[in-house]
């Protein structure tokens, strides 16, 4: 028993060193802000744009070219603005809420 022990107190340093639960943490909460911010570009922002640009689906603008070929331009907006979004966001998160801060510096090797 004490050799499984040994090996979970080193699982559990090496977790705490590399800030394995930090990045888990981090990962669970980029996905839940990346849906918030879908939604809130789908629901809120595409519909508004898309009036202001002549249609109220900015998914469904597109353009064809000579009758084979569609170029849909309104759901490479819609990833665009999802993109900004987000690294508004990601930006106000670690910038403002004083994210970057929490982050030990290692000592150096000589």
């Amino acid at each position: 028993m004490k050799g499984g022990a040994h090996i979970m107190e080193g699982f559990k340093n090496f977790l705490a060193e590399q800030g394995v639960v930090g990045l888990a943490v981090g990962f669970i909460l980029g996905g839940a802000v990346s849906d918030l911010v879908a939604s809130i570009v789908e629901n809120i922002l595409n519909p508004l744009i898309g009036i202001a640009l002549g249609d109220t689906n900015l998914d469904a603008m597109d353009l064809s070219l000579g009758g084979e070929a569609v170029l849909s331009y309104g759901a490479v907006l819609t990833v665009l603005i999802n993109f900004i979004v987000i690294a508004a966001f990601v930006y106000w998160g670690v910038k403002k809420l004083g994210l970057d801060k929490l982050d030990k510096e290692k000592p150096e090797d000589a």
